[in-house]
C-alpha cells in the first residue's frame, strides 16, 4: 500500500495537469466581440427564419454580436466584421449638369455596416474577406457614382443654392446600392462646389450686390439718425 501512494500521486497529478490543459484549450476557442465588431462563425452554420419568405434556412455561418461565443476547433473557424463608421470623401472632377456648365464637387459621407442580422450578412458574404480599405474603397465608386449622375440630372442654380437637398438626393439615391452590401449612409454633406467658368461668381454676385447696397443704405440711414438726435 505504501509502495502504491507515489503512483496514486502521481495520477492524481497527470490528471490535473491533463484537466487544466483541457481548459487552457477551450478557454482559447472563447472569442469576445466587442460593441462595434461582429463575429462569423463558418463551418458549422446554423438554422435561421428568412425575413422575408418566414421559411427556415440552412446557413453556413453563425453571426455573434456582442458577448462571446465557443468556436468548434477543426470545424469551425471565425472571422471579425467591423461596425465602425467610415469616413469617404468623394471629388467629383467637371461632371457637366443638365445645361452642360461643368463643376467640381467634394462631398464627405460616413458609413458603416448596418447592425441589423439582414446587413450583416450580406455584408459578411461580400466583404468577409476584405480589409476596411478594400469596403471604403467600394462604397467610394458606389457613392462617386451617384454623386455624377444626380449632377448630370440638376442645374448649377439647385445645385448651389439647395445644396442639402441636393446631398440628401444622392444619399437617397445610393441608399439602394449600399444595402444590398450591407452598407447603411449615415450622413452625406456636401463640402464645396465649383467651376473653372465664373458661372458660381456670377450667381453669387447679384446677392453681393444685395449685400452691399443694404449696408449702405443701413449706414444712411444710422448717420440721418445721428443727425436728427443731435439737432434736438
Amino acid at each position: 500500500m505504501a509502495g502504491s501512494a507515489p503512483l496514486i500521486a502521481f495520477v492524481i497529478v497527470i490528471v490535473v495537469v491533463v484537466l487544466l490543459g483541457a481548459v487552457i484549450a477551450l478557454s482559447s476557442r472563447l472569442k469576445k466581440v466587442g460593441p462595434n465588431q461582429v463575429l462569423v462563425i463558418s463551418g458549422r452554420g446554423e438554422r435561421t427564419i428568412d425575413p422575408q419568405t418566414g421559411q427556415k434556412q440552412k446557413r453556413q455561418y453563425r453571426i455573434v454580436t456582442g458577448g462571446s461565443a465557443f468556436i468548434w476547433p477543426v470545424f469551425e473557424r471565425v472571422d471579425l466584421l467591423s461596425l465602425e463608421l467610415i469616413t469617404i470623401e468623394v471629388r467629383t472632377e467637371e461632371v457637366y449638369t443638365v445645361k452642360g456648365t461643368p463643376v467640381t464637387v467634394d462631398g464627405v459621407a460616413q458609413m458603416k455596416i448596418g447592425s441589423d442580422d439582414v446587413s450583416i450578412a450580406t455584408a459578411a458574404e461580400r466583404f468577409l474577406s476584405k480589409s476596411q480599405q478594400e469596403i471604403h474603397d467600394v462604397a467610394h465608386e458606389t457613392l462617386a457614382g451617384h454623386l455624377r449622375a444626380m449632377l448630370g440630372m440638376l442645374t448649377v442654380e439647385e445645385i448651389y443654392r439647395e445644396r442639402d437637398k441636393f446631398a440628401q438626393q444622392v444619399q437617397e439615391t445610393s441608399g439602394p446600392d449600399m444595402a444590398n452590401m450591407g452598407l447603411v449612409i449615415d450622413s452625406f454633406v456636401i463640402k464645396n462646389i465649383q467651376d473653372d467658368q465664373g458661372y458660381l461668381d456670377a450667381l453669387g454676385r447679384p446677392r453681393t450686390a444685395e449685400v452691399k447696397r443694404d449696408a449702405t443704405i443701413g449706414e444712411a440711414e444710422a448717420a440721418r439718425d445721428a443727425t436728427v438726435r443731435s439737432a434736438v
